[in-house]
Formats: structure tokens, sequence, C-alpha cells
């Protein structure tokens, strides 16, 4: 079998070994397992979308002889800068997005947030400190931090 999808990929892989560890999908409880759906789906549609632009502008046009557009990132910022408002009300009240349970939906912002905070743009998160502590904690994880040692992206 063959996902080409990132998203796809976490899903199976939580699925595949629920059994073995940590679930991440909730299985045991339909309400949490409905909550980390829904900011799953926050994560794919509202999240990627904005913060995708900003790290395209600031990491893959320099690569590319480009210089950052600095309209698009403005633009992009605001969108999520947004986004974040939501997640920074959500997590007055929750550890994580989907409750007080680390889940697929906040491991599916690892990526991208990791190459936000590498940039000039982290100030979106940091001056929010429910997010700025939400990802603190997802961003010190020990298997992420050792995922983060091979993500030097266009670094030598």
């Amino acid at each position: 079998m063959s996902l080409p999808e990132s998203r796809a990929i976490t899903s199976y892989v939580a699925e595949r070994f629920k059994e073995t560890g940590y679930d991440l999908i909730r299985h045991q409880n339909i309400k949490e397992a409905a909550l980390v759906k829904v900011w799953t789906e926050v994560e794919s549609q509202q999240f990627h979308p904005a913060i995708a632009p900003i790290i395209f502008q600031f990491l893959v046009a320099p690569l590319q002889g480009n210089l950052p557009d600095q309209t698009i990132i403005d633009t992009n910022l605001e969108k999520l800068g947004k986004v974040l408002d939501i997640y920074e009300a959500k997590l007055t009240s929750t550890k994580y997005l989907a409750g007080d349970f680390y889940s697929l939906a906040d491991l599916h912002h690892l990526p991208y947030a990791y190459y936000l905070m590498k940039t000039p743009a982290a100030s979106v998160v940091n001056e929010r400190p429910h997010v700025k502590a939400w990802w603190e904690d997802i961003s010190s994880r020990p298997a992420f931090k050792k995922v983060a040692e091979g993500m030097n992206f266009g670094e030598k």
C-alpha cells in the first residue's frame, strides 16, 4: 500500500499501532475522537493554507534565487493570526487542541510550525501566550525533538 499524503500516513500509523502505546485518535472515547477529527480538519483547512505560503516565502523562495514577497507574507500572517486567535481562546481551557491530551490534531501542526518558528514571523505564535505554551509543549516532546534533528531546511 502506498499513501502519498502525510495526514493519511499519520492517520494510518496511529490506527495501525493504536494498541502498542499512545492512542493519538482517542478510540476509547467517542467525544474525544470527534474533537481530534475537528481539530485535524481545522489544521488542514485553516492553519495549513495560511502558514504554507509564509514558509514558502521565507524558506523556499530564497533557495530558488528569489526574494521573499512581503505582500504574500503579510496577507497570510493576517489569516494565520485569525486562526491562532481561535487557538488562543481554545487553549485557555485545555492543554491541547482537542482536550487535555496530546493527539493527532496537535501532531499535524508540528512540521510547518517548526519552520515558522525559525522565521521573523514567529511572533504570530509568541504574542499569544497559550499558543506559545502549547507550541513549547508539543515541540519539546522527545519524539519530535528527534525528528526535528533531520528537519534542517536549506541549512548546511
